[in-house]
């Protein structure tokens, strides 16, 4: 897994939030208290505050 930065979003078809990420991938950003806490992703000010931000893609590997 590998650092990607956060350059966009979308909803899925259960209406949860998904970053894409620069590699091209997507990452779910669920805010489901208390197990995750991403109080950011419920505006689109805290959710372009994000932007850029690196998260670990899971579909990425080093080589």
């Amino acid at each position: 897994m590998i650092k990607q930065a956060i350059v966009g979003y979308q909803k899925d078809e259960e209406d949860h939030w998904v970053a894409i990420l620069k590699c091209g991938h997507n990452q779910h950003v669920r805010h489901i208290p208390p197990f995750i806490s991403r109080p950011w992703v419920m505006s689109l000010a805290g959710r372009n505050s994000m932007l850029g931000h690196e998260l670990l893609c899971k579909k990425c590997y080093t080589k």
